[in-house]
């Protein structure tokens, strides 16, 4: 446990912040799975749904709750899946 005042008050940003970015790092996770999963069962609303998901993930990113390094990968593999999908 904290000793410090500091470290103290740190612990209690820490719980507030992560329960304010909990709902925008969950509607990225929960998009990208709808995405997959609609890309893997060939639903022709997959399109739609990465177009949701690439959304959720900038969001995400806007705020830093996730690198937006990491949420240009994601969206990048979801594209090529996508493509994968269109061409077949």
């Amino acid at each position: 446990m904290a000793h410090t005042k500091s470290a103290l008050k740190r612990i209690r940003q820490n719980v507030k912040h992560a329960a304010a970015n909990r709902p925008y790092r969950t509607r990225a996770a929960r998009a990208v799975r709808e995405a997959r999963a609609a890309i893997r069962s060939g639903s022709p609303a997959a399109a739609e749904l990465v177009r949701t998901a690439q959304s959720a993930l900038d969001r995400a990113a806007r705020r830093d709750i996730i690198h937006r390094n990491s949420a240009s990968r994601r969206k990048s593999r979801l594209t090529q899946q996508l493509k994968v999908l269109l061409a077949a």
